[in-house]
């Protein structure tokens, strides 16, 4: 067998297991061992990084990239508990700076020093958008409709998650949050891809969840925030405990290469200036 049909047989028996919140990539070198890094990645992410992550494997056979996916709140949670990471990539820089002692005190109160700030860096943007389900059987159009009688349920994010926190910025900056509080019309998700399941299933009205998100479950978006929340910036970094830090390095630079880059851009993400 020559060496491309190697390299092929290989890739297609690397068994690339995808579940909501864990992914399994393995590869292995010519003296059949590995190293396995762990990537904890925000949910929105899990797609993407999935893919990407099927790519890798082909260039660092050497390497068994597992994928946590889950909000970036639990993620960051699991890592201040001592849980085994390398690598995290957050849907927002709040709770990157929770772990990072460079933030600061205001952003890190507890004096966390759990990222390697030299490895740090923004690595892709996002879009929050209002996104209905099937016919759209409310008739929405926009932002502002969620202040009407048409909307009887809307899904946002926890309000501790990056999702929920853009949501009611929106909600907020429209001045309806309140009153749709009051009115008991939210629902809520822990993390996107619960509030996007509730938007596919027609349990609501509408929900606002990722531009990427509602693209990968070909949910019909019918407005994008511009201007009502905080930019959607992704940071990346490596955990300081992590024992692998060559082989995350290594996977961190080729996150923000062109072959990661297509995909990102493939699935509606923006390159991070």
């Amino acid at each position: 067998m020559n060496k491309g049909r190697l390299t092929t047989a290989a890739a297609l028996g690397l068994g690339f297991l995808a579940i909501f919140g864990l992914v399994g990539a393995k590869g292995r070198d010519t003296a059949g061992k590995q190293v396995e890094l762990s990537v904890f990645a925000a949910a929105s992410m899990t797609e993407t990084l999935t893919k990407i992550g099927q790519q890798y494997s082909q260039v660092r056979p050497d390497v068994a990239i597992v994928f946590t996916f889950d909000s970036s709140g639990a993620l960051k949670t699991q890592i201040q508990e001592g849980a085994d990471c390398d690598i995290f990539i957050s849907a927002a820089q709040k709770q990157m700076d929770q772990l990072d002692l460079s933030a600061g005190a205001k952003r890190n109160p507890q004096g966390l020093d759990l990222i390697d700030r030299d490895s740090r860096f923004n690595l892709v943007e996002n879009k929050v958008v209002l996104a209905v389900p099937e016919g759209n059987p409310a008739d929405i159009r926009c932002y502002e409709d969620l202040g009407t009688e048409k909307v009887k349920a809307v899904c946002i994010g926890n309000e501790d998650v990056p999702v929920g926190v853009y949501s009611e910025e929106i909600l907020r900056d429209l001045g309806i949050f309140d009153s749709l509080k009051a009115r008991g019309i939210i629902t809520y998700g822990s993390n996107v891809k619960e509030v996007t399941t509730q938007i596919k299933e027609a349990s609501v009205d509408c929900g606002i969840i990722y531009g990427t998100d509602a693209r990968a479950a070909g949910l019909l978006i019918v407005d994008t925030a511009k201007g009502q929340c905080s930019p959607v910036v992704y940071p990346a970094a490596m955990v300081t405990r992590s024992r692998k830090k060559e082989e995350a390095q290594a996977f961190l630079d080729y996150l923000s290469g062109g072959e990661a880059r297509a995909v990102f851009e493939a699935a509606g993400f923006s390159m991070a200036e």
